[in-house]
């Protein structure tokens, strides 16, 4: 992540993430007595990965972060209404869960999803 701080505020608002501790280069996030992690970028200086980094966006292409049972119309609702980026609403899909894709502000995808009733 570029910038923690407008990510961790993302997931809190967006999904209701709880914060458990952060700073200006880490965040540790408690959600579904679930922990995450978010480091920034610079915490990768000696990373072998850190030079494959794009400097512009999008970041994280191809990277979908499921988070599953979790309303994707509620979640959608939430993004709009902090301004955030929603590539595709929640839809039905045929796979058997009703999914929306929602753009943090890196760029990562990260997409609510509950089951359809059968």
């Amino acid at each position: 992540m570029r910038r923690i701080a407008p990510c961790r505020e993302f997931l809190r608002r967006v999904f209701a993430f709880t914060v458990v501790r952060a700073d200006d280069n880490y965040a540790l996030l408690n959600h579904r007595a679930r922990l995450y992690q978010l480091h920034a970028d610079a915490t990768y200086a000696a990373h072998p990965l850190y030079a494959l980094l794009p400097t512009e966006p999008p970041r994280g292409l191809g990277v979908e972060l499921q988070l599953y049972e979790m309303d994707p119309d509620q979640a959608e609702a939430r993004a709009r209404e902090f301004g955030y980026s929603i590539l595709q609403p929640a839809a039905d899909k045929p796979h058997g869960l009703r999914e929306c894709f929602i753009l943090d502000p890196d760029g990562y995808c990260w997409v609510p999803s509950a089951r359809l009733s059968d």
